[in-house]
C-alpha cells in the first residue's frame, strides 16, 4: 500500500494555487491497464478524478467503491470523485467513496438538501467536498454551498458523455461563478474547475475565464510526451 504524505482536506489545501492543477480523469485511462496508467502519470498529476454515476443522473454507469479502494492504495496523489447520481443515494454514496479513500467529493447542486446533507457528511468523515453543476443549471445554484465547500465545478458540456465540445456558455459561466465566489469571500479558498469539452484549443479559454484546473482525459492521455503537455498546461495565465 502507498503511504500518502497528506489526505483529505489538508491534502486539497496543499494543491497549486500558482499554476493550473493537472486533474487527470481515471475514465480516459485504459481501464484494462489502470495500474500501468496510474505509474505513467503519477510524476505529472496533482489529482485524480474519478467519475461516479448511477445510471439515472447520468447515462451508463461508472467506477464504484472496490476499484476506488484499489486505486488508492497505487498513488500518493490526493482522490477527487464525481457522484453523478440521484438525491436519494448521495449520502450514502458519499460514505462508501470517501471509506474507500475518496480524498475530494464533488457533488451536484441538483441534489439539494441531499447534497447539503452529503456535503456535511463528508467533512465529519474527514474528506473534503465540493459542488458540481450540470450545464444547463444555473449557476447560481451554488451559491447555498459556497460557505463549505473547497471545489466548484463547472460542466462544460451535457453529463456523462464523452467527446462533446464544449459549450459557448461555458467560460461565461466560470466568469459567473467566480464572481458568486468572490461576493461570498471565499474565492481564494474555492478551486474552481472545468470538466468537459477540454482540447488543446479550448484549456486556454478556460484558464483565461478563471479556470483554476481543467479535467484532463484523452488531451493527457492521449499524448505521448505528456512531460511536454503539462509544461504547456502549466504556462498557461489566468486573466489579470
Amino acid at each position: 500500500m502507498t503511504a500518502k504524505p497528506l489526505s483529505g482536506p489538508a491534502a486539497i489545501a496543499a494543491l497549486p494555487r500558482n499554476r493550473l492543477i493537472g486533474e487527470f480523469s481515471l475514465w480516459s485511462a485504459d481501464l484494462a491497464n489502470m495500474e500501468r496508467d496510474l505509474k505513467r502519470i503519477e510524476a505529472h498529476a496533482d489529482l485524480h478524478h474519478i467519475d461516479v454515476a448511477d445510471a439515472r443522473f447520468t447515462p451508463g454507469f461508472l467506477f464504484f467503491p472496490d476499484m476506488v479502494a484499489r486505486i488508492a492504495r497505487l498513488t500518493v496523489k490526493p482522490i477527487h470523485v464525481h457522484l453523478m447520481v440521484e438525491a436519494e443515494i448521495v449520502e450514502a454514496q458519499t460514505r462508501q467513496f470517501i471509506e474507500a479513500g475518496a480524498d475530494l467529493v464533488t457533488i451536484h447542486a441538483e441534489n439539494g438538501e441531499a447534497g447539503l446533507r452529503a456535503v456535511k457528511l463528508a467533512h465529519e468523515l474527514g474528506a473534503e467536498a465540493g459542488v458540481v453543476l450540470r450545464l444547463e443549471t444555473p449557476v447560481s445554484a451554488i451559491e447555498p454551498f459556497l460557505p463549505d465547500v473547497a471545489f466548484v465545478t463547472l460542466l462544460g458540456t451535457s453529463i456523462g458523455v464523452k467527446g462533446q465540445s464544449l459549450s459557448d456558455q461555458a467560460c461565461p459561466r466560470l466568469i459567473e461563478a467566480r464572481a458568486l465566489m468572490r461576493k461570498a469571500g471565499r474565492e481564494a479558498d474555492i478551486i474552481l474547475a472545468a470538466d468537459g469539452g477540454i482540447r488543446h484549443e479550448t484549456v486556454p479559454l478556460l484558464r483565461a475565464a478563471g479556470a483554476d484546473t481543467v479535467v484532463l482525459g484523452s488531451l493527457a492521455f492521449g499524448d505521448p510526451d505528456l512531460a511536454k503537455r503539462m509544461a504547456w498546461l502549466h504556462g498557461l495565465k489566468a486573466a489579470a
